[in-house]
C-alpha cells in the first residue's frame, strides 16, 4: 500500500490532469508512479519533461535504459526495475542475459554497454565524483564527455522516481507485475 496518494486523473490536481490523461493515452494504463507524482503537479511536469528531453540525448535507447535500470536497481526502486525491464523486452527488445545483468548489477558480455553500466554505477556510488580512471575507461570505451553527462542526466531523472517511489512506497501496477 502507498504511504502517499496514488491520484487517479479525476482526483489529481487540476494542474495534473492532462498529464495523467496524456500518460494513459500513451500507455494504455495509469502507472502509478505518475499518480503519486501528480500529487505535485510540478514534479509530475519535472519527470514527464525531462524524460523528453533524456529521450532524446546522444545515447541510444539501449544505452539509456542501461543507465535507467542500473539506477533503479542501484536506488532499490521494484517500481522503476520492473517498468524498465518491460520496456527493455517490449519495444526495444533487448535480450534477457542483457536485462538479468542489468538488474543483477553483474558483468554485462558487452564489453561497450558494460564499460557503461560500470560508469552509472560509479556516478551513483560517488555522487558524479568518479575517479579519472573511471571516466577514461569510459572514453575509451567509445562515449565521449557529452555522453557523461547524459548519464548524469540519466541518472538524475532515475533519482526523481526512484526516490519517489521508495518515498511513497508505491505499487508495481498489475501492467508491470510480470517484470517485477
Amino acid at each position: 500500500m502507498s504511504r502517499l496518494t496514488i491520484q487517479s486523473i479525476e482526483s489529481a490536481p487540476a494542474q495534473a490532469q492532462e498529464r495523467l490523461r496524456a500518460a494513459k493515452q500513451n500507455s494504455g494504463f495509469l502507472p502509478n508512479l505518475l499518480g503519486v507524482l501528480a500529487n505535485a503537479p510540478t514534479a509530475l511536469e519535472t519527470y514527464q519533461v525531462v524524460s523528453a528531453i533524456n529521450a532524446r540525448n546522444e545515447l541510444s535507447a539501449t544505452e539509456r535504459e542501461v543507465v535507467q535500470i542500473t539506477a533503479a536497481t542501484y536506488n532499490g526502486c521494484n517500481f522503476c526495475t520492473a517498468g524498465h525491464t518491460a520496456l527493455a523486452y517490449k519495444k526495444l527488445k533487448l535480450s534477457e542475459e542483457l536485462v538479468n545483468g542489468l538488474r543483477q548489477t553483474k558483468a554485462l558480455s558487452d564489453p561497450k554497454l558494460n564499460t557503461l553500466a560500470r560508469f552509472t554505477l560509479a556516478v551513483l556510488e560517488h555522487k558524479g565524483q568518479v575517479s579519472d580512471e573511471a571516466l577514461n575507461d569510459l572514453k575509451a570505451a567509445g562515449y565521449t564527455q557529452g555522453n557523461a553527462l547524459e548519464v548524469v542526466l540519466g541518472v538524475s531523472l532515475a533519482t526523481l522516481c526512484n526516490y519517489a517511489n521508495n518515498l511513497a512506497k508505491t505499487p508495481i501496477n498489475p501492467e508491470l507485475q510480470a517484470y517485477a
